[in-house]
């Protein structure tokens, strides 16, 4: 049985994996749907023998060894730029040699928590800031276990993205107690091919997307993505063994319809996603429509009233990305809002973490998983493979619970 599960699972890897079941949405044909239901299915299928690792009870070593083999990736973090270690472990030059060296006392779950990693382009907009406030701010609710960054256009290359994320989480008191990790630059089409190369592009946030996901126990660990896609698209080509321990929550695509910033910004790395089987959400933007996270809309008036001062005071102050200096993350929001002449502005990524948070604040609807093609989305009714997407959301509530959460923050312990 042991033999037969290995090879079984082996089989299915090399007949549809990283070379071979990812094509491009331009080359995709339109009669592809019961095939990619049916890899999804056989993938799952060979997984549930392994999936009692989502809720920790045992399983056999064989089963265990079989799953791991299939991988066949070391992991194993080592401090550099980009991922916050023990800090006296890094002062001394020491390697951290596990998961538990990074993330000190949180491989434990929190019964009652929500276990996340936030996949940002931290350096856009203004709403990936206001949603790591809103995780670090509602800790209570959300066990953040890492961040990681992805670089999407306009956002000042990798280290863009990753300073900003680091001023977020300084001013959120988090920085000093959660990972961050600097993700892909490039696109998944670029990187796939790479990705036995243990120093791909990327790596370290794929690297720790994999290893967080074998550790927590429980419950499933939720992928936020609010950005592109492409540090999932990588950590579940990378780990297929993952896909029935996570659950991915996406803030992307104006579904049914074609566009949206972070699908355009790697549109190859959707297609490998959905038809990897992982459970996958949408929240959808649908800009300038009511039923889409657009509608989500914190205005510059109730910045300019509500945000100054709010949130923990810190010492020293953390520089902004625009200059000046800010010990709260409630004044440098209203220095966000003040530098672009307090405009009204689509909080869409904190929408995303607010239907985690409580999902009767959006609609979920289920459907059979689609194809994005180059002129958009082709529906496949006969997939077997489903996905979800959310809209109609609760505006009111939930930026009502966003200043809530910053005027009275439940804070990383």
């Amino acid at each position: 049985m042991t033999d037969a599960l290995r090879h079984k699972l082996h089989a299915l890897l090399h007949r549809y994996g990283k070379n071979s079941y990812h094509p491009k949405p331009q080359e995709s044909s339109r009669g592809d749907c019961n095939m990619l239901g049916k890899i999804s299915s056989q993938l799952l299928g060979c997984s549930t023998h392994y999936a009692s690792l989502v809720t920790g009870s045992s399983i056999s070593e064989e089963i265990g060894s079989c799953v791991m083999s299939a991988s066949s990736k070391a992991l194993t973090p080592t401090p550099r730029e980009g991922v916050q270690a023990d800090s006296q472990s890094v002062a001394a030059g020491q390697t951290p040699s596990s998961l538990e060296e990074i993330l000190p006392g949180s491989l434990e779950m929190n019964p009652g928590k929500i276990p996340l990693i936030i996949d940002t382009d931290a350096n856009n907009e203004l709403d990936d800031q206001h949603a790591l406030a809103y995780a670090f701010f509602n800790s209570d609710v959300f066990n953040v276990l890492g961040v990681t960054v992805n670089d999407t256009p306009n956002g000042g290359g990798i280290q863009g993205q990753f300073d900003e994320a680091k001023r977020v989480m300084k001013l959120c008191l988090a920085y000093e107690g959660v990972p961050l990790l600097k993700g892909a630059e490039g696109s998944y089409a670029s990187i796939n091919s790479d990705i036995d190369n243990a120093e791909h592009d990327g790596h370290a946030a794929v690297d720790f997307i994999i290893e967080t996901a074998r550790t927590v126990r429980g419950q499933k660990l939720v992928l936020v993505a609010i950005g592109k896609l492409t540090n999932i698209a990588l950590a579940l080509l990378k780990a297929p063994e993952i896909i029935p321990m996570v659950r991915l929550v996406w803030l992307g695509s104006n579904y049914p319809e074609p566009g949206e910033y972070n699908l355009q910004a790697d549109v190859s790395s959707v297609n490998p996603v959905i038809e990897s089987g992982v459970e996958f959400e949408m929240a959808t933007v649908r800009y300038l429509k009511p039923s889409g996270t657009a509608a989500v809309i914190a205005t510059g008036k109730n910045i300019q009233e509500r945000m100054p001062g709010q949130g923990p005071a810190i010492s020293p102050s953390v520089e902004g990305r625009n200059g000046g200096t800010f010990s709260s993350f409630g004044n440098y929001s209203y220095h966000l809002f003040e530098s672009l002449g307090f405009p009204d502005r689509s909080m869409y990524d904190m929408a995303t973490l607010a239907i985690i948070k409580e999902p009767s604040w959006g609609e979920l609807k289920r459907i059979p998983a689609p194809r994005l093609l180059a002129d958009g989305w082709q529906d496949c009714p006969d997939n077997d493979a489903t996905i979800g997407y959310w809209e109609n959301f609760n505006t009111e509530a939930i930026v009502e619970d966003l200043f809530k959460s910053i005027e009275n923050p439940a804070l990383l312990q």
